[in-house]
């Protein structure tokens, strides 16, 4: 067996299984072809070769005008999105030392709602409003909601320490508020406005267009690197505080750190699309598995939270009996009996 490889840099450090290397490249691939036949589904349908050729540089008119200024905004959004929310849960599940932690369970999808619901329902169109949250948007004011409700899970939580068991108290106390709130803005809204919000609120892709996929994956060239520079403390926290502090790791500041990071990241996929849930709660957990390593890794949780949500995207759209369904939807229902069953095997190692 290859044995493990260190990468360094400046005073960060990874290592590198040939497992883990193996499993992102092969989801990655995958990622490739199901993001290709996504683009090529619709009322005109294009063959998996036609789609690779056209984004090569080949293709007809018709073909380049199809796929770049209609169906490529849905699919790199989608992508985006489930980028951003599997490497987010990485980071919740690894701070809370919890399965069951991640943004949508910790109330961070809801905080992000509702800033992005508040400037929808205050006569926003296509992300913007007139006046001061003009210069915000939907983008914006999903990340500040978002952000804030890390900050608020964080202080809450901290008590001489994470313990990840309160972590995830707090965080559905803070989801039940937010849910709350955006469903209290849709009453107060303006009906139209109240209902653009409520097709953002059941997290839809169909009608996502070039706008929504520059915020998104600006803010994952920025967040992801950074995430995974920050991410070599992960391995010291894994095992406790204890253990981190003996390994010279400064754990209050990283923790926060990474849970900001983490935070920002739902926020921003959440703003994007709405609130795509379970992809962040499962995607980690796939990954762990397929890694057999000691805690979710985080650049596989990516790649693989993309292929998960263009994947889902892609069984909406080809299913029949599912035509029109928001791909938000699709996951909670897949994602609701993997919950049940992570609940169950919680207690079943509590009891052990």
């Amino acid at each position: 067996m290859t044995a493990p490889k260190v990468i360094s840099l400046g005073p960060a450090a990874w290592t590198v299984r040939p497992r883990t290397l193996a499993v992102a490249t092969l989801a990655a691939i995958a990622l490739v072809l199901v993001a290709a036949l996504n683009i090529g589904i619709g009322t005109s349908h294009i063959g998996l070769g036609d789609v690779l050729k056209t984004l090569f540089g080949g293709g007809t008119a018709r073909e380049r005008g199809i796929i770049f200024d209609l169906r490529m905004p849905r699919t790199l959004t989608a992508i985006g999105v489930g980028a951003a929310l599997g490497l987010s849960g990485a980071l919740f599940q690894t701070i809370a030392r919890n399965p069951l932690a991640s943004p949508d369970i910790l109330g961070i999808t809801w905080g992000a709602g509702v800033g992005a619901v508040g400037v929808i329902v205050a006569g926003g169109t296509g992300g913007q409003v007139s006046g001061l949250a003009s210069t915000l948007g939907v983008p914006l004011a999903g990340l500040a909601g978002g952000v804030i409700a890390g900050i608020l899970l964080y202080a809450l939580s901290w008590r001489r320490g994470i313990d990840g068991y309160r972590l995830v108290l707090i965080g559905i106390a803070l989801s039940a508020v937010g849910y709350n709130l955006v469903y209290w803005l849709l009453t107060v809204g303006d009906v139209d406005n109240a209902a653009r919000a409520t097709t953002w609120i059941v997290g839809s892709l169909a009608d996502v267009g070039w706008e929504s996929v520059g915020p998104v994956l600006l803010a994952l060239a920025v967040l992801a690197p950074v995430t995974l520079i920050a991410g070599h403390t992960i391995g010291g926290l894994q095992f406790g505080d204890d253990t981190a502090r003996g390994l010279g790791i400064r754990v209050d500041a990283a923790r926060g750190t990474l849970l900001l990071l983490g935070a920002a990241l739902a926020a921003v996929a959440t703003a994007a699309a709405g609130p795509i849930t379970f992809v962040a709660l499962a995607t980690p957990q796939i990954a762990l598995r397929l890694v057999r390593s000691a805690q979710p890794p985080l650049f596989g949780s990516m790649i693989l939270g993309a292929l998960l949500t263009v994947g889902a995207d892609f069984v909406v759209r080809v299913t029949p009996v599912l035509s029109g369904l928001p791909v938000g939807v699709l996951t909670a229902i897949l994602g609701a009996p993997y919950l049940i069953f992570l609940f169950i095997r919680s207690r079943k190692e509590e009891r052990a």
